[in-house]
């Protein structure tokens, strides 16, 4: 039986907002577990633009959206979030009242988490990824075929097929090559997007003859009962290889959808969540929204803005989770307890 995580709030998304307000909600003394359904902190600014540089981040004149991550990541260190990364949030159900709010939640991992508040930080909601356009795919997913790596250790002795040319495909064809049996990584072509130093690294194993490396496309699967037996490769000349294959690991990108959201009982407008402006809280009481999922008058879709919302959501969480303790509002530049907090005092 899984054993119940419970917490004082559960922040859907690990994007920069998601985790400033990590930083907020800790001064306040709020425990904290995150959920992203990418393999790693940082959302867009991670997954889609690491060396994009940003120009309007505060006291930043430019800030690549990596940097920015792992700067937030520094910054939220002292309040010791949990982080649960390759997951999505499923079903939320309400046990509490308005004046009492209580939620449980259920992801697509089988973890279930009871905490006060609900704060969603999913930008524009859920990173889904991207299928490859082979018949009958379906049938294989979640058991031989996975988008998403979330045990390293599941893949230990296997056949391992990974196909894209990014930077996903090239770092967990590197990471997964010690312990599989064999890897071989597919690529249309002999071009890549991944960072050099891991296109080098993969060509090193290649060269080594540790590993395989394939130009051209998956057409079809085969197997049985969902557990795959091989792949059938097309190259540019017209030919076709058929090689074996227990996993298949596609990397295709990512596309963003309000996701189970969607169905969550919140009002929702154009896919958007609406909020008031003064505690950025949703039509539930205890389920809060800040950053890019959210909509009111007047809303700019900026990280900056994203870190005003969740300030002002943290004050009213903590009169969720801490109902009979009053809050004073102190500055961290003169409150010698919260210096202490971030380990400075």
């Amino acid at each position: 039986m899984t054993e119940t995580i419970v917490t004082d709030v559960v922040i859907v998304g690990a994007g920069p907002v998601g985790l400033f307000t990590v930083f907020e909600l800790g001064l306040l003394d709020v425990k904290v577990h995150m959920i992203d359904i990418l393999s790693k902190p940082g959302g867009q600014c991670s997954e889609l633009y690491p060396e994009k540089p940003i120009y309007d981040i505060p006291g930043f004149p430019l800030v690549t959206g990596q940097a920015l991550v792992d700067n937030l990541l520094e910054q939220c260190k002292p309040f010791s979030p949990t982080m649960h990364y390759g997951e999505m949030v499923e079903s939320v159900e309400v046990l509490g009242d308005a004046t009492a709010p209580k939620f449980r939640l259920r992801t697509d991992a089988g973890e279930i988490f009871e905490c006060k508040s609900i704060l969603i930080a999913a930008g524009g909601g859920s990173f889904q990824p991207k299928k490859p356009p082979i018949t009958g795919i379906e049938l294989y997913e979640g058991t031989s075929v996975f988008y998403a790596v979330r045990k390293m250790e599941a893949f230990a002795g296997k056949k391992v097929l990974i196909v894209g040319g990014g930077d996903s495909a090239l770092d967990w064809t590197l990471n997964l090559h010690p312990l599989a049996e064999r890897v071989t990584l597919l690529h249309r072509r002999d071009a890549f997007r991944a960072a050099p130093h891991s296109v080098n690294a993969m060509r090193e194993l290649v060269g080594n003859g540790a590993m395989d490396l394939l130009l051209g496309q998956v057409t079809s699967l085969k197997g049985q009962d969902g557990q795959l037996q091989g792949a059938a490769i097309k190259h540019d000349d017209g030919t076709t290889t058929e090689i074996e294959c227990n996993v298949l690991l596609p990397f295709f990108g990512l596309t963003m959808k309000l996701g189970p959201i969607a169905d969550w009982g919140l009002n929702l407008h154009e896919n958007l969540v609406p909020v008031d402006t003064e505690k950025f809280e949703t039509s539930v009481p205890g389920i809060f929204a800040v950053g890019d999922i959210n909509t009111y008058p007047g809303k700019l879709k900026l990280i900056l803005s994203g870190f005003h919302e969740g300030a002002l959501a943290a004050q009213r969480v903590h009169r969720y989770v801490y109902p009979e303790k009053r809050l004073t509002f102190q500055y961290t530049t003169s409150s010698t307890s919260l210096q202490k907090k971030l380990g400075v005092a």
